[in-house]
């Protein structure tokens, strides 16, 4: 095992140590690696139901119980030890004594590292500092930690390392697990919401012919026995949509997605959304719909409808999120009248000063867009819904019946970044060809995350889709949101980052 070990990594001490009692354990013939004990209780149940116990209680109680957990810190004092267990549950005190559990087992234990896992049975008692502690009389090492946990005080403080390192971040920062189990509630509680309101779960293609459903670069890729080029899905919307062309009135997807982009702290190239489409209702349906979902998830995850993010309270309370025009925010909040913002040449001089970049040919609206991110969408703190956006940029959206240059979508913004998106729907197949041949235009002039021509949602549309509504909220970002993580990487298990010896 050593030798092993040895010419895979130039072992440190410590490591070296525990090798070395792994390998003396193994010589004795002990099994460091067993998969017989069987534990008959959580720590977090012994602690609810005897936490309040006093010592002759417990004492009369007489009753043995059966854990299993990680070693997280160790005192001996010779012929007795002091240990703590951790399960998925909690942690918890244990006592050993060799008269107790015998010399040859102690002898056994006294091998025992921080980091093993361990089985352990014994009764309750409390201590002189009155501890809850359960008094080992049979106990099992179930498997032989190789390398060093953290050290107790520092903990792991190398950002980079939690996030490669992730099982070792979990085993010793409790905020990291708390975060995850805090994601888990926040997206069941996504799915009973739209499930008690008749919406049904479904699954769509990962890899697809065509890209669709948003403007982003996707990533490639290919079948071999097809031999045919694939795309990582960029949105499941296209193919959501057919499913409401083939009578699904109400159906909803929690994805996965993937776009080539750049990583910061509020980006992932692997992300994961929740999409939804709801036949016969509108955008302004959506934003009474979507007021009560993400209220309704923080009250039931945080016990609040006031969630505290990086120096601010966010007011989530239905009834109290802003609504506000694409052109009245950038007059109003970005402080750009409406002579500059409608001018194409001031438009794009204030993108450029902003330092923005402006594509030769760029649409009006996408300028819009441009100084939108720069002059508005930072100072957006409170739930705003942004609607009315230019049709230049939503190339999916149905246009609004009172004005053609603007179509009835929203973004909703907090903390100063988008979180989701939705829009009424266009099913018209004459103007979806269009807007889809315009992207084409833009694509072939060079822009990489306009949208691809896809005839067959086109050929979708001519059956006939009923008038909708969509929308994607982004899941990643309401959790950082909701546990207060201020990068994208702190509520994603496993982070994409650069190999680790490049």
């Amino acid at each position: 095992m050593l030798e092993a070990l040895d010419a895979k990594d130039d072992l440190n001490p410590v490591t070296k140590n525990r090798v070395e009692k792994a390998c003396a354990l193994l010589d004795e013939g002990v099994d460091i690696y067993p998969n017989d004990f069987r534990r008959d209780t959580y720590i977090k149940d012994i602690i609810e139901t005897y936490g309040e116990h006093s010592g002759k209680k417990l004492e009369e109680l007489d009753k043995e119980f059966s854990i299993a957990g990680r070693v997280m810190a160790w005192r001996s004092f010779g012929k007795a030890t002091f240990f703590q267990v951790q399960d998925r549950t909690g942690r918890m005190q244990a006592f050993a004594a060799r008269d107790d559990i015998g010399a040859d087992i102690y002898k056994l234990f006294k091998k025992t590292d921080v980091g093993d896992i361990v089985g352990i049975r014994g009764k309750l008692f409390r201590t002189k500092t009155d501890e809850l502690t359960i008094a080992v009389v049979e106990f099992k090492l179930l498997t032989k930690s190789m390398r060093p946990l953290p050290e107790k005080y520092h903990g792991l403080k190398d950002v980079e390392i939690r996030y490669r390192q992730r099982y070792v971040d979990l085993i010793v920062t409790p905020r990291t697990k708390e975060i995850f189990k805090a994601r888990t509630a926040i997206v069941r509680e996504m799915r009973d919401f739209l499930d008690e309101r008749g919406f049904m779960e479904v699954e769509t293609p990962m890899m697809q012919p065509i890209p669709g459903g948003a403007t982003a670069k996707p990533f490639e890729t290919h079948h071999n026995a097809l031999d045919m080029k694939l795309f990582m899905r960029i949105a499941p919307e296209l193919y959501l949509k057919r499913l409401l062309v083939g009578g699904f009135e109400q159906v909803y997807e929690i994805n996965r997605n993937f776009r080539n982009e750049g990583i910061s702290t509020q980006h992932n190239p692997e992300f994961t959304m929740l999409e939804f489409y709801w036949a016969y209702a509108n955008v302004y349906d959506l934003m009474d719909l979507t007021e009560d979902m993400i209220s309704r998830i923080a009250q039931k995850v945080c016990g609040t409808t006031v969630v505290h993010y990086q120096g601010h309270d966010v007011d989530l309370t239905p009834g109290k999120w802003v609504r506000m025009t694409f052109h009245d925010s950038l007059e109003k909040i970005g402080g750009v009248p409406p002579e500059v913002y409608t001018d194409y040449e001031k438009c794009k001089e204030l993108v450029k000063k902003g330092g923005e970049k402006v594509v030769e040919g760029e649409k009006l609206g996408k300028l819009q867009a441009k100084l939108f991110d720069i002059r508005v969408e930072p100072k957006l703190i409170q739930p705003h819904f942004i609607y009315h956006y230019p049709t230049d940029i939503s190339p999916l959206s149905r246009r609004n019946e009172d004005d053609p240059e603007i179509t009835d979508r929203f973004e909703l913004f907090m903390v100063g970044r988008e979180m989701a998106n939705a829009f009424s729907e266009l099913n018209d197949p004459v103007d979806q060809r269009c807007r889809f041949e315009e992207q084409v235009k833009e694509k072939d002039a060079g822009d990489e995350e306009a949208h691809h021509m896809d005839e067959d949602y086109v050929r979708a549309l001519e059956y006939g889709m009923p008038p909708a509504a969509g929308q994607g909220v982004g899941i990643d970002r309401l959790v950082m949101l909701l546990t207060d993580s201020a990068s994208i990487r702190e509520v994603i298990l496993f982070p994409l980052l650069r190999p680790e010896h490049s």
